[in-house]
């Protein structure tokens, strides 16, 4: 059984239903628990900004010591904004405008190219960057089922180009160097990720000896999982850091580049909550139990079918078999398909767990439906971070 780590009647008697709320130190436990397991090295995490782009949480991140993995303009201005510039971002983009480019460039970000033509584009537009790298897919990559089989990965260039790229760039003057992959998506297995690592890390031994690179820092990406059915158990990130220092060891003696990830799941997604109540209960085929949040307010379930684990606030045992869904005129409009929960009332406040990541980012105005304010509990008191969208906001770029 999952659990919520502070008491919600307060945001319940003062504010409409549904809104996200985190929990200030669970964020930053995860962000403190990754950096320690790789003390060992010269780490840096890059808190990926899509997972969940609310300054106030980006500003705690980064007083502790993160960085900002960012891949559009907002995401820049965002890092911006919450005090993050410099080479504490990192900017990885594909099918990137010039202007994008230019302002990573502008901020002193590190330069991540997905293309070799970005490389020539960027150089001949921009300038010349401090410090940039390529991103790197291996067609034997390990990966899984979000991102897919690297051969049909619109991302990153294969071996023979990201070699071509560093020759672009090692001619166009540019002495600052790293490497990136990102080839996993929300995986618990620690063994994918080592295989992963030691394939990055093969590539980079082999680019540094051909074009004698000594590269600054690896970004061996994101993808660290969390489990977000019960019975699942977390990554075991100890034992994942023993794997990649036990390689790293073994690949990198002539020199010792930096370590970086850029996860976003795995240092905000348990530490989300929406919290949703219902609004009717249908019997018809099935059981429905109809909620005020909907897909506009959390659309992983019905895109990727992912799961999202409930509980109903204060209720245990009397199970029966539902379907919980919201009121978009969508038929996947669902957060949860023959789920066994407490006997559910009218009015009874359900907890949908493990948001904290792609959940309101992912939002959307589908049927005119609104966003949800967001709460984050900093230990002591609730504070709101992001205001629900009002119809002011939904009209306000229309021309009548």
């Amino acid at each position: 059984m999952k659990k919520i780590p502070f008491d919600i009647n307060y945001l319940l008697r003062n504010f409409p239903t549904p809104f996200y709320v985190y929990d200030e130190r669970g964020i930053l436990n995860s962000l403190k628990k990754l950096q320690n397991s790789f003390n060992w090295c010269d780490f840096k995490e890059y808190f990926a900004v899509k997972a969940t782009p609310t300054p106030y949480i980006l500003r705690i991140l980064g007083e502790n010591g993160a960085g900002t993995d960012c891949s559009s303009m907002a995401e820049l201005i965002l890092s911006e904004k919450s005090g993050i510039n410099g080479e504490d971002i990192l900017f990885t983009s594909n099918n990137t405008p010039i202007e994008e480019y230019k302002k990573a460039y502008d901020l002193g970000a590190i330069i991540n190219f997905d293309d070799t033509d970005h490389i020539k584009k960027f150089l001949s537009k921009i300038g010349k960057p401090d410090i940039a790298s390529i991103r790197y897919t291996p067609k034997n990559a390990y990966g899984t089922e979000v991102i897919g089989n690297p051969k049909n990965s619109k991302f990153g260039m294969p071996y023979k180009k990201v070699l071509e790229g560093y020759k672009i760039m090692i001619d166009s003057g540019i002495k600052r160097f790293g490497f990136h992959a990102m080839l996993v998506s929300n995986t618990l297995s620690t063994d994918m990720i080592t295989r992963n690592t030691q394939i990055i890390f093969e590539a980079v031994k082999n680019i540094s000896e051909k074009l004698n690179i000594e590269f600054e820092f690896i970004d061996i990406g994101g993808g660290f999982g969390i489990p977000y059915k019960p019975e699942e158990k977390e990554l075991d990130i100890n034992l994942l850091s023993k794997n990649i220092k036990d390689l790293y060891n073994y690949y990198f003696n002539d020199f010792k580049p930096k370590l970086y990830t850029e996860n976003g799941r795995y240092i905000t997604g348990p530490h989300g909550y929406l919290i949703t109540k219902v609004l009717h209960i249908k019997s018809s085929y099935k059981m429905y139990v109809g909620v005020d949040a909907n897909m506009a307010n959390l659309m992983r379930p019905a895109i990727y079918g992912a799961y999202h684990h409930i509980t109903v606030l204060n209720k245990f045992g009397e199970y029966e078999t539902y379907d919980v869904v919201g009121s978009l005129c969508e038929n996947n409009d669902k957060f949860a398909i023959n789920r066994k929960l407490p006997k559910i009332e009218e009015e009874d406040i359900l907890i949908i767990h493990d948001v904290g990541a792609h959940g309101h980012s992912m939002g959307f105005n589908y049927n005119g439906k609104l966003k949800s304010a967001e709460f984050i509990y900093d230990g002591e008191k609730f504070k709101m971070i992001r205001r629900a969208e009002i119809l002011d906001d939904y009209f306000s770029t229309i021309i009548f």
